[in-house]
């Protein structure tokens, strides 16, 4: 099976944790989000372009620093307009993006960028719960003795 993320053809790396059964790598954390990213977890300023075909919009943060509980490694982000950041992950010399296809065709650079810190984003409350949320909603539906 192919997936539109960046890395997802050599993104083998294993959990930390047996935390959450059936993720095994990014992919099929990937395939457990799928199925909770929504609205309310999406950046409020993207929520009007969030849709099922577009799941990945507004995810970024809260996914890679999630991933970054599983998987370990670093979170970096791609600097875009308006002072924001596009985040993923590195894991090792693993480099992945849960998140990309919400850019389509367009090139992300994945080098050199600077490495970004939960303390700085979570600084957001509201971005803080969502986080919270997404990692809840992955406990319940994919933690140990589910």
């Amino acid at each position: 099976m192919e997936y539109a993320f960046y890395g997802w053809d050599h993104g083998d790396v294993p959990p930390l944790t047996d935390e959450y059964q059936g993720i095994q790598n990014p992919r099929d954390l990937y395939d457990a989000l799928s199925g909770i990213w929504c609205k309310d977890t999406c950046a409020p300023r993207l929520q009007r372009e969030w849709s099922r075909d577009n799941k990945t919009i507004g995810q970024c943060s809260i996914t890679a620093f999630l991933a970054q509980d599983i998987f370990g490694g670093k979170v970096y982000g791609i600097p875009l307009s308006g002072g924001n950041f596009h985040c993923y992950n590195v894991v090792g010399d693993c480099v992945f993006d849960l998140t990309s296809e919400q850019f389509g065709e367009e090139p992300l650079n994945y080098e050199n960028n600077p490495e970004q810190f939960r303390e700085a984003h979570f600084a957001k409350e509201e971005k803080r719960q969502r986080y919270l949320y997404l990692k809840g909603e992955l406990g319940r539906r994919f933690g140990k003795g589910k």
